[in-house]
């Protein structure tokens, strides 16, 4: 594809051999700084010719095992230890990481709902535009590791979201296998053009990724999840020998449960706003029809709560964090088992 110029700059070559880590900088005059710049931190490492990765997190501000993970790749990583290139940005929507917010407090947009991105719109449109336009052509490879942030928690999982190019699927399910999370989900109903994962299918990218924890925390389970599964990736896209001394790889799991979300009915909605009180547990394997939990209204208790079921039945992979809802929030959702 034909892009315009991002006015996003770096002093970052990517095509230099060794090991660098510096910043992208997005122009951004305030009050402070008439003339300052957002720096997103980014590394590179670069060995020779080979495949080129791009390995993201901090999509959304609020979702932190992927942050950890990457940034403790940086540290561990040496150029001599790979072939190709790869990519690192762990924190590519900074405002809102630094803020712990799942969309940007500069301008309230949602990274993963503003791809392409625009060259000249606001800050987070211009993050998304150099992405999409910028690392994404520079790459045959997108690792972008979620988590639930704030609002949701997850049973830590690695998954990827089928396109219509059968080609990059065949190729994406390859990568997914290889990173090895012992819960493995495919999702295949989405079709929403202004994610990443659109993105990457633009640029003939394979895409994967995490739901790695959630609930406003650090999951160290989903840190463990996101770097184990990096490292294994990076043998499979061709960048580190599995046999690897300074940095050894993480043995993949014995047994991988394969599940998908096959249908919006998965989702449960909060029918009105009050106080919800769940009846089941993230882990827990539900029937169609059953009592998911009551939405209570304190302000008027002599109401009675109003009940939420399920939809279908599966596996409670992702719940509502916390209590108080909205009409509409999204209270959890279910996956189910398939066979590979």
């Amino acid at each position: 594809m034909n892009y315009a110029k991002s006015r996003i700059w770096t002093e970052l070559d990517f095509e230099k051999d060794g090991k660098q880590v510096g910043y992208l900088h997005l122009p951004h005059s305030v009050d402070r700084s008439g003339a300052g710049t957002i720096a997103i931190p980014c590394a590179v490492f670069r060995n020779g010719a080979g495949p080129s990765s791009l390995l993201m997190a901090g999509n959304h501000g609020d979702e932190y095992e992927g942050q950890v993970a990457l940034t403790r790749l940086i540290r561990d990583l040496e150029a001599d230890d790979i072939k190709g290139r790869i990519i690192v940005v762990p924190a590519i929507n900074l405002p809102a990481a630094m803020a712990g917010t799942r969309i940007s407090p500069i301008d309230d947009r949602n990274l993963n709902r503003c791809f392409p991105g625009n060259p000249n719109g606001t800050p987070t449109e211009q993050i998304a535009y150099y992405v999409e336009a910028v690392l994404a052509p520079m790459c045959e490879s997108w690792l972008d590791l979620h988590s639930g942030g704030a609002s949701m928690a997850f049973m830590p999982y690695a998954q990827i979201i089928l396109s219509r190019d059968e080609a990059l699927n065949k190729r994406a399910l390859a990568a997914l296998e290889a990173f090895g999370a012992p819960l493995s989900l495919i999702q295949g109903f989405s079709d929403e053009p202004n994610m990443s994962n659109s993105a990457a299918v633009r640029n003939n990218v394979i895409h994967f990724g995490t739901e790695a924890g959630g609930s406003g925390t650090v999951n160290p389970d989903g840190v463990k999840l996101a770097y184990d599964g990096t490292l294994r990736s990076l043998v499979h896209l061709g960048h580190l020998s599995p046999r690897n001394r300074r940095i050894p790889i993480p043995p993949a799991p014995k047994k991988v449960r394969w599940i998908e979300i096959a249908s919006r009915d998965y989702y449960v909605y909060a029918p009105q706003a009050g106080l919800f009180e769940p009846m089941v547990k993230l882990g827990d394997t539900v029937k169609k029809g059953q009592l998911y939990g009551h939405v209570h209204f304190v302000d008027d208790p002599m109401r009675l709560p109003a009940e939420v079921k399920f939809k279908a039945s599966g596996l409670v992979v992702c719940m509502r964090h916390p209590g108080r809802c909205e009409r509409g929030d999204c209270l959890g959702h279910l996956a189910t088992d398939i066979k590979r």
